[in-house]
């Protein structure tokens, strides 16, 4: 343990601690903009400088570490004086357009900036005003940017994928596109990791809000939305409403006040995907000698856009059930409008996701299946879910708990956790289990492969067709060490599980900001709660599903299930090939 003092009061400490590290221990905050600790400690923005008694220059809180004896002061004059400086440099970079910015209220370079009553203009601008590309799902700006590297470092560190550089030098020198490209032509995920861990806005997804407006104001368009898994742990976080409060009902009447004229949950589609996709494992694994293996989920976007870019070589393994959103608006664009008696036409499908990839998918020139329209007409996040509250005045506090629509609102627990990293392989393996044996097995038979652990495995025997050797990984870096594992040889599965984002869906890239938590553990704790509170835990006991299969679609992977629920994902092609 290594002793010292900050402001005075005495703190002991493990060797290798760093000061910030250790005033935190205490309760003393250090302000700062660029850390992020164990993916950005690399001090630029000088934010958290201290001073140490005997030393001349301030020192950089983040990544320095404490020594036996230390004296330290983290708010003497001459500190708030030098933090006040670096701010003004930074403010005389950046665009300070707050009211139109979409931080506004969470925002860290704000929040600092008020904090130390930075008022009127102390530098002369020096904005570069580059062009700003709108059609992308994940957009830049430049004027934004504080340099703090953490989307460089998130990019790299995390995910692997290394989309963004620091390019230029001096003054010119900016983060974009590495070897300057536009973001769409580079071999990037649409994961959003990089939008929630910027301090600012200079990096957010594609504002949608604007079509869904129009299409609700439009007397002759039968809006229906649909609210994915994820987005229940989180939709009314910015209210700091409890868990037991913040209920999918109340999601679904507030989806009402905005003026959907049908309300639904993705939990549905979800225990559609685990019947076509559990199905099609098990054709593949009784048929083991005619397929690549190990089959891949592929209801993440982002995972896909992974693999077809730097893996294209194994996108055979992927299964080719189309993700629930995407089955979702073929549904609807289908069954239920022949439901409703309305022209599929006009029909406008809303989807609600933790997800910025969701954005891309839903553009593939592979998913118009059901009327020759896009199955799905617009993605936007749970950040835009929230944005569109506020702007309609809702509070979640005052809503009354309303009911989804029926017959494509009923869910089970096991659609539910599809939200949690594990979710799927835990479903998938329940309906698996009862579709080989025709009985059900303990729903909570499978839990080795829940929790936060970035690469899990496990092997379950079930009766009639042996064992069944699972892995979940989430996160493209963990996804990345899974693969070349498989590739040298050195594990052998049958089935796996990949998420793009850390902590599954929970932790999407299109999730609220709270800036340095991540929050994934805790959302996705609340949906394996939610699955062990419900009646129904099986995908395969979904009323609703039955009805649909009994009246529609006749049977999994039958030939208009095959149509309408699976995809060809060699039908399109990522702009970028990496050679590994």
């Amino acid at each position: 343990m290594v002793n010292l003092k900050i402001d005075n009061i005495p703190v002991s400490v493990p060797e290798g601690t760093t000061i910030l590290e250790a005033a935190r221990s205490v309760n003393i905050e250090i302000p700062t903009l660029c850390y992020l600790k164990d993916i950005n400690e690399i001090a630029a923005c000088r934010i958290c400088c201290v001073e140490v008694s005997g030393h001349d220059r301030l020192v950089p809180s983040c990544d320095n570490v404490v020594a036996e004896g230390m004296e330290i002061l983290t708010n003497s004059p001459k500190v708030r004086e030098a933090r006040r400086s670096n701010l003004r440099l930074l403010l005389s970079h950046h665009d300070v357009s707050c009211t139109n910015c979409t931080r506004s209220g969470n925002c860290t370079l704000q929040s600092l900036a008020n904090d130390f009553n930075m008022r009127g203009v102390h530098y002369p601008k020096k904005l570069i005003n580059d062009r700003i590309d709108l059609t992308a799902p994940l957009i830049r700006e430049n004027n934004k940017c504080v340099m703090c590297m953490r989307c460089v470092q998130v990019c790299d560190k995390v995910q692997t994928v290394s989309i963004w550089d620091l390019l230029g030098t001096g003054s010119w020198a900016m983060v974009d596109a590495s070897r300057n490209r536009r973001i769409q032509d580079t071999e990037c995920t649409y994961c959003g990791q990089c939008v929630t861990h910027c301090p600012t806005a200079a990096l957010r997804e594609r504002d949608d809000t604007g079509k869904v407006y129009d299409a609700i104001d439009d007397k002759d368009t039968v809006t229906v939305v649909q609210v994915a898994p994820a987005v229940r742990t989180a939709w009314a976080e910015r209210y700091g409403l409890d868990p037991e409060v913040a209920t999918p009902k109340r999601m679904a009447a507030a989806l009402r006040r905005i003026g959907f004229d049908y309300v639904f949950d993705t939990d549905f589609t979800a225990d559609l995907t685990i019947m076509e996709e559990g199905s099609e494992f098990i054709e593949r694994f009784t048929h083991r000698d005619q397929h690549k293996w190990p089959m891949f989920t592929s209801c993440c976007p982002g995972w896909v856009r992974f693999l077809k870019s730097q893996y294209p070589e194994l996108t055979d393994n992927l299964s080719t059930a189309k993700s629930p959103q995407q089955m979702f608006g073929a549904v609807a664009k289908s069954y239920f409008a022949e439901k409703i008696g309305v022209d599929p036409h006009k029909i406008f499908v809303v989807s609600v996701m933790p997800c910025v990839s969701k954005k891309s998918e839903c553009a593939l020139p592979t998913m118009k299946d059901a009327c020759g329209d896009p199955d799905v007409d617009v993605v936007i996040t749970t950040r835009e879910l929230n944005i569109m509250m506020r702007a309609n005045h809702i509070n979640p506090v005052f809503l009354p708990e309303e009911e989804f629509d029926s017959p494509l609102g009923t869910g089970t627990g096991a659609a539910v956790i599809f939200g949690a990293t594990g979710g799927v392989m835990d479903a998938a393996l329940r309906s698996a289990y009862y579709l080989i044996t025709g009985s059900n097995p303990d729903p909570d038979a499978f839990r080795s492969v829940r929790g936060m652990d970035g690469w899990k495995e496990s092997i379950f025997e079930i009766p009639g067709a042996g064992e069944v050797r699972v892995a979940v990984a989430s996160s493209l870096g963990n996804a990345r060490k899974l693969i070349q594992a498989i590739k040298r040889g050195e594990v052998h599965y049958d089935f796996v599980e990949i998420m793009a984002c850390p902590g599954g869906c929970a932790g999407g890239g299109g999730q609220p900001i709270v800036d340095g938590c991540e929050l994934a553990d805790e959302r996705g704790s609340i949906l394996w709660r939610l699955d062990a509170k419900d009646t129904l835990r099986f995908s395969h006991e979904n009323p609703d599903v039955l009805a649909l299969y009994r009246e529609y679609l006749t049977a999994p992977l039958g030939e208009k299930s095959h149509h309408l629920l699976h995809t060809d994902h060699h039908g399109w092609d990522m702009p970028t090939i990496v050679k590994n």
